[in-house]
């Protein structure tokens, strides 16, 4: 069973899950955050207008009440897609989406995962097209010291492999089809050195128009990547996001049974209060829609696809 988790729009949550941090902190705070404060909003009958004035149900599957199922997916909590997306027309707005495919999912999922993650970008904010996706591959971490492009040696910790050169090619194979179909203006890349990018660029149809790198080191861009980045005409940007965002661990913590979960996953294996199966997270999509000519993120938030079922082979993790 698919469960598709979202935030709704943090920017009109009042701060409530907007969760402010320090921008040298690499977390996925923000998201855990605004994720936990969404479901504990929404369990309120009067908060959710999905609910459409149902009331708790007398068995033991009380997430019902706030949750809802289309198209064969559990959505946490219900979404009502007839809500009003973006205020002005399309043309004001900026609109960049980034993509975390998680460790451990195949690569041959990765055609869906990315057509499902944009569906559900464009259905929100009621538009077309988006103007930038980028895409953050398991394992790739950027070293700023020496624009080495270190990939995580993660074999001792039960982890997952880093993502290999040819799994990265066949899936920008589908984002370049999804560009050429009109649906994304712009495609990016994130932690991707000067190495990296030029051993990309010579298998690509269409190039990266930005790369995305988190900085371990304050404000200090390796030289070869910026004169690299300068000549094929690449954008560098910054950020503090994790690699991976949404851990197994977290994600049931978030929907099982405990202190700090919502009670959409069983509490047992034979019992009839929840969904019954293993978690495991398939991906991340994080949304932001500036009005162009204010500089205002008028509208930011998460999705999050996870798969329920007996046959999932859990992930270890530290």
């Amino acid at each position: 069973m698919k469960l598709i988790l979202s935030t709704s729009n943090l920017m009109q949550s009042g701060g409530t899950s907007v969760i402010r941090r320090p921008t040298t902190e690499k977390s996925n705070v923000e998201l855990i955050n605004a994720l936990r404060a969404n479901f504990q909003a929404s369990q309120h009958p009067e908060s959710n207008p999905a609910n459409n004035g149902s009331t708790t149900p007398t068995n033991a599957k009380r997430y019902l009440s706030w949750t809802s199922e289309q198209d064969g997916a559990l959505y946490i909590p219900a979404k009502d897609f007839s809500q009003p997306g973006l205020t002005e027309e399309r043309s004001q707005y900026d609109i960049t989406v980034k993509l975390f495919y998680l460790p451990g999912i195949p690569v041959s999922r990765r055609c869906a995962h990315t057509r499902e993650a944009i569906d559900l970008v464009l259905k929100e904010l009621h538009v077309d097209s988006i103007d930038l996706l980028i895409v953050s591959f398991p394992g790739i971490l950027f070293d700023a010291e020496d624009d080495s492009d270190e990939e995580e040696d993660v074999s001792d910790n039960g982890s997952e492999e880093p993502d290999d050169f040819d799994s990265v090619i066949q899936t920008w194979r589908t984002l370049e089809t999804l560009l050429e179909e009109g649906r994304i203006a712009q495609l990016g890349v994130a932690e991707f050195g000067s190495d990296r990018l030029a051993r990309f660029l010579s298998h690509t149809k269409v190039k990266p128009a930005v790369d995305q790198i988190n900085l371990k080191d304050c404000c200090v861009v390796p030289k070869s990547l910026i004169l690299y980045s300068k000549q094929e005409n690449i954008q560098l940007l910054t950020h503090n996001d994790c690699n991976d965002i949404l851990p197994v661990g977290t994600t049931r913590e978030l929907l099982g049974p405990g202190e700090k979960g919502v009670g959409i996953l069983a509490s047992s294996p034979n019992a009839d209060d929840g969904v019954q199966g293993d978690v495991e997270p398939q991906w991340v999509v994080k949304y932001t829609a500036v009005v162009k000519d204010r500089g205002v993120v008028e509208n930011k938030g998460y999705f999050a696809l996870a798969d329920v079922g007996t046959c999932v082979q859990p992930r270890l993790e530290v």
